[in-house]
C-alpha cells in the first residue's frame, strides 16, 4: 500500500473528470458492488450454473470463483495509485503501465463488455415485464420487443436524473430492497415447491460432448457472477485511503453481499433439479400478486443496476463533450444528458430488441473481455508494477493465473461461438422469446 494512501492524502488524478469522485464511504461503494452481484441475473444461476455442473462442482465452483475473483479484484484495487497518481479509469491504469496502444485496447474491451452487459440488463428488464404481464393476461399481446422498448425508456429516464455514480446514494437502498424482495420470494416459493414435490432428478443433462461445452459456459457464468469489469471506475468514487477502503468494500461484497446469491441459487436447484429454468421465477408456483411483486422488483432493480454499468460511458461522454459549467442539474447539462445518454440507451435498446437472444453473444464478449480485464490483465499489471518486490514463488503464481485464465478465455470463446451457431438456426430478429 502506498504511503499516501495510508495517510489518507489525495495524489493527483490520472486525468480530469466531470463526475464526482473521492467522496463515498466504503460501505456505499460496497452496496454498489452488491447491486451488481445480486442483480436479477441471480435468478438464472440455478439453471445456468448448477444444472450443467451439478451439486458438487456447482457448489465448489461458486465458492472457488468467489475466492479467485476477490483475489483478482484486490490486486487491481492495490494498483489504483501508481506513479503518484490515482488512476480513476481502467484504461488510464493500463495506459500508464503499457502505453497508448494498450490504453486504446483496454478501453475498447471494456466498452464492448459494458455495452453488452447494459444491453443484457435491458433484455432482462423486458423479460421481467413480460413475465408480469403474462401472470394476468395470456393473450400474448405484449411481446418481448415491446417490453424491451418500455424498459429502455425507463432506464433512460433514470439516467437523466442521476448525474454520476456517487449520486445513486438512496437508490442503492432501494436496489437492496428490490433485490431482497425477489430473492426472498424466489427462495420461499422454491422451498415450498421443493417440500411438496417428489424426488428430483439432479443428473447433468446432455451427451458427453454437449456437457463439455455447457460446463465451459457455466464456468464463464461463474466469473460473470462476481465481477464488474470496471473496478477502477468504482474505486474512483471512494474516500481516501482508497486502497484500504476499497478492500473493505470488496470484503463486504464477497462475504455478506454474496449470501443472497448462494441462498437463491442453491434453493432453486434443490427445488427443481435439472429442470430448473434460466429464470427461476418461471419455475415457482404461488399467488399471482406475489410473483408479480417479485417480477416488478426484478425490473426496478435492473434499472438501477444498469446505471452502474453504464457510468463509465456516461463519465467519458460528460467529460469529453459536456460543457463543464454549472451544476449537474443546470438546464444545459440536463439537456445534454437527455440527448447523449438518451442516444446511447436508444442504441442499447435497439440491439436488445433485435437480438433478444443476446446471452449467447454476451458469453462471447465475456470470454474476450471479462476474462482478460479481470484476471489476465490484472495479474500481468501487478507483475509489471510490483514484480521487483515479489519472490520467485509469487511471480510463478501470477504467471500461472495469467496463463490459466488466458486458456479458459479461449475455451469460453469457442463454446460461445458454438452456441451462437446452434441458436442462429432457432431464433430470429425481434424474436418474442
Amino acid at each position: 500500500m502506498d504511503a499516501a494512501d495510508e495517510k489518507g492524502e489525495r495524489p493527483d488524478l490520472s486525468e480530469d473528470t466531470a463526475h464526482q469522485i473521492s467522496v463515498d464511504p466504503w460501505y456505499q461503494v460496497g452496496f454498489v458492488l452488491i447491486t451488481g452481484v445480486n442483480s436479477a441475473y441471480v435468478l438464472g444461476y440455478s439453471g445456468s450454473v448448477m444444472v450443467p455442473l451439478g451439486w458438487i462442482a456447482g457448489t465448489c465452483g461458486l465458492l472457488l470463483a468467489a475466492a479467485i475473483s476477490m483475489y483478482a479484484n484486490a490486486l487491481l484495487a492495490r494498483l489504483h495509485e501508481v506513479g503518484g497518481k490515482r488512476h480513476i479509469r481502467y484504461r488510464d491504469l493500463a495506459g500508464h503501465i503499457y502505453g497508448r496502444k494498450i490504453y486504446g485496447l483496454t478501453w475498447a474491451l471494456q466498452y464492448v463488455n459494458l455495452f453488452m452487459i447494459n444491453t443484457g440488463f435491458i433484455i432482462l428488464a423486458g423479460q421481467a415485464l413480460k413475465a408480469t404481464y403474462a401472470l394476468f393476461r395470456d393473450d400474448g399481446a405484449l411481446k418481448l420487443p415491446y417490453c424491451i422498448a418500455i424498459s429502455g425508456f425507463v432506464c433512460a429516464l433514470f439516467a437523466f436524473g442521476i448525474p454520476y455514480l456517487s449520486a445513486l446514494r438512496v437508490w442503492l437502498g432501494f436496489s437492496t430492497l428490490f433485490s431482497l424482495i425477489y430473492i426472498v420470494i424466489a427462495f420461499v416459493l422454491s422451498l415450498r415447491d421443493g417440500m411438496a414435490a417428489p424426488a428430483r432428478d439432479y443428473s447433468i443433462p446432455g451427451s458427453h460432448g454437449i456437457r463439455i461445452f455447457t460446463t465451459i459456459g457455466a464456468v464463464a457464468d461463474l466469473v460473470f457472477a462476481y465481477n464488474t469489469g470496471m473496478l477502477p471506475e468504482i474505486q474512483a468514487t471512494i474516500r481516501p485511503p482508497v486502497v484500504k477502503n476499497m478492500e473493505k468494500a470488496l470484503w463486504f461484497q464477497f462475504t455478506v453481499g454474496s449470501l443472497p446469491l448462494y441462498a437463491v441459487t442453491f434453493m432453486g436447484y434443490w427445488a427443481y433439479g435439472s429442470s430448473t429454468s434460466s429464470y427461476l421465477l418461471n419455475n415457482v408456483k404461488g399467488p399471482v400478486w406475489i410473483k408479480a411483486t417479485a417480477n416488478m422488483s426484478a425490473f426496478l432493480q435492473t434499472v438501477i443496476a444498469l446505471h452502474i454499468f453504464a457510468s463509465p460511458m456516461y463519465e467519458f461522454l460528460d467529460t469529453k463533450y459536456g460543457s463543464g459549467r454549472g451544476g449537474p442539474f443546470a438546464f444545459h447539462n440536463l439537456v445534454f444528458r437527455v440527448v447523449v445518454r438518451g442516444g446511447y440507451l436508444t442504441v442499447n435498446t435497439l440491439v436488445a430488441a433485435v437480438l433478444p437472444f443476446l446471452g449467447d453473444f454476451m458469453s462471447l464478449t465475456g470470454a474476450l473481455s471479462t476474462f482478460p480485464l479481470t484476471f489476465v490483465l490484472a495479474n500481468h499489471m501487478y507483475l509489471m508494477v510490483k514484480g521487483h518486490k515479489l519472490s520467485a514463488i509469487q511471480k510463478s503464481w501470477h504467471w500461472l493465473n495469467l496463463i490459466g485464465f488466458s486458456g479458459l478465455a479461449v475455451a469460453a470463446a469457442v463454446a460461445a461461438i458454438r452456441l451462437i451457431m446452434l441458436d442462429s438456426t432457432t431464433y430470429h430478429f425481434f424474436a418474442d422469446l
